[in-house]
């Protein structure tokens, strides 16, 4: 039977000890990653002829036979066993005989296996992680293809602004996600280096490859310094802050989700499939999916200060505090990939009210920056009292019950002798909205030229 505890112990370990030593109850989740990791350390000791052939194979297929019990239900989990490694290690001795399996551990400890399995799924994590991105992002721009010629009112401080079409605001979330997909991409090739072969800290005196065993679990090549291969955390770390921005942008989404469907707005209407009733009230159809998206942001986000705490006082090299690293990764990820399925569902079975968004336009004045535009560059008068001007035109407009983009040129003249007829071509929502053509604009023209930059670059990144 496997043991972690050596032979300068004279007595066995308490019960309550094992309990709160233990990983095993979280870090089971690791078994795919472990079994791969010992398997290459396996062929590796074996090419340089530290392990003998048979010794070689009776390992590899003892390995493979324990990945076949976990995956079908069979193996038995028994919390004394510590923790992931040692009970693959146990089991491993079980089938090939113990004198076999304890030579699996040559050359290694551990704290490099340990790293080596925790970064496996950190790198893999990146990259499902990022392709649920991109699939969310290919669904937002599926949706905005349609509504080039949607208008909205954009705001700022929440108050009605200057119209955009409603492709242009989701092509800002397009955008945020790009970078999060970046994100992703960036920490994966700066954190693609492996732990393993730095066995304890200081490396090991027998004759490895670790570039051979790096190379066959498909990172770029080995850490350079064995203390920082196995005390090195900033992948998990990254990968939390990742997804703590990630989970923002989700959360800024869900929070316009939530004003979008209410009766106030009434600028969407969510599928029933992913909204909720009330326990009390028959009428009531409410926004929980994206409420709890952005419940769920402060959940990652705690994540990350937790990790922060752990690492901010560790000497070098390993200590006990680093067991505490796993449990948050694991509950950011499976909460970003969730998350970005159930985000992914909910903008594709989405009803757009474009009557409701067109209507909302013409509350508070959002083509007045356009007579002030006007005035200035067709009545030659200087900024500041165009901005004056148009003041008084809307405190006209208020009087008169009507939004500024409705007055005619008649009533604009009586405050402004200089304005012409022309003038009402340029206060349409429609002209002011198609009015900024300037890169990353909201016209119609300058919107597709988005459409076609988010598109483009999602055929280059890999799936």
């Amino acid at each position: 039977m496997a043991k972690s505890r050596s032979g300068v112990f004279k007595k066995e370990a308490s019960e309550l000890l094992n309990r709160f030593n233990a990983s095993l109850p979280f870090d089971k989740k690791l078994y795919h990653e472990d079994i791969k990791g010992s398997i290459a350390h396996a062929k590796m000791l074996g090419k340089q002829g530290i392990l003998t052939i048979k010794e070689t194979d009776a390992i590899i297929d003892g390995l493979k036979k324990i990945l076949f019990e976990i995956e079908s239900g069979k193996f038995g989990f028994a919390i004394e066993d510590e923790d992931i490694h040692m009970a693959i290690e146990k089991r491993l001795g079980e089938i090939a005989g113990e004198e076999i399996s304890g030579r699996l551990h040559t050359a290694r400890s551990r704290n490099d296996q340990v790293a080596t399995d925790f970064k496996l799924y950190v790198q893999n994590s990146l990259l499902e992680l990022a392709q649920l991105t991109k699939e969310f992002i290919k669904t937002l721009l599926g949706v905005a293809k349609n509504h080039t010629k949607t208008l909205l009112p954009g705001m700022t401080h929440l108050q009605h602004a200057q119209p955009v079409n409603f492709a242009f605001h989701l092509l800002a979330y397009m955008y945020m996600f790009k970078r999060d997909i970046e994100r992703m991409q960036s920490s994966y090739e700066r954190n693609n280096y492996s732990p393993l072969g730095s066995a304890a800290f200081a490396g090991t005196p027998y004759p490895i490859d670790r570039q051979r065993s790096a190379e066959k679990l498909g990172f770029t090549a080995p850490m350079s310094n064995a203390m920082d291969g196995v005390s090195d955390r900033d992948f998990a770390l990254e990968i939390l802050f990742n997804i703590s921005v990630l989970m923002t942008h989700i959360s800024r989404l869900a929070e316009e989700l939530v004003l979008w469907s209410s009766i106030e707005f009434g600028f969407i209407t969510l599928s029933d499939e992913y909204s909720t009733g009330s326990s009390i009230m028959p009428q009531k159809k409410n926004p929980d999916v994206p409420e709890l998206l952005r419940g769920k942001t402060g959940r990652v986000y705690g994540n990350l200060v937790g990790l922060l705490t752990v690492l901010k006082g560790l000497p070098l090299a390993y200590n006990k505090d680093m067991q505490e690293d796993k449990e948050g990764v694991f509950d950011s990820v499976e909460t970003a990939q969730i998350s970005l399925r159930i985000i992914n569902e909910t903008i594709k079975t989405m009803h757009v009210n474009r009557e409701n968004m067109q209507k909302a336009c013409k509350k508070g004045h959002l083509s007045a920056t356009d007579l002030a535009d006007y005035l200035v560059t067709h009545c030659g008068i200087p900024f500041r009292e165009a901005h004056f001007i148009t003041g008084k035109a809307v405190a006209k407009a208020d009087e008169l019950g009507v939004d500024i983009s409705q007055m005619s040129y008649l009533e604009l003249q009586k405050i402004e002798s200089k304005i012409g007829k022309d003038v009402e071509k340029y206060i349409s929502l429609e002209a002011s909205m198609n009015a900024r053509t300037s890169k990353g604009g909201t016209a119609e023209s300058a919107t597709a030229e988005q459409l076609i930059e988010i598109a483009e670059w999602l055929k280059k990144i890999k799936s």
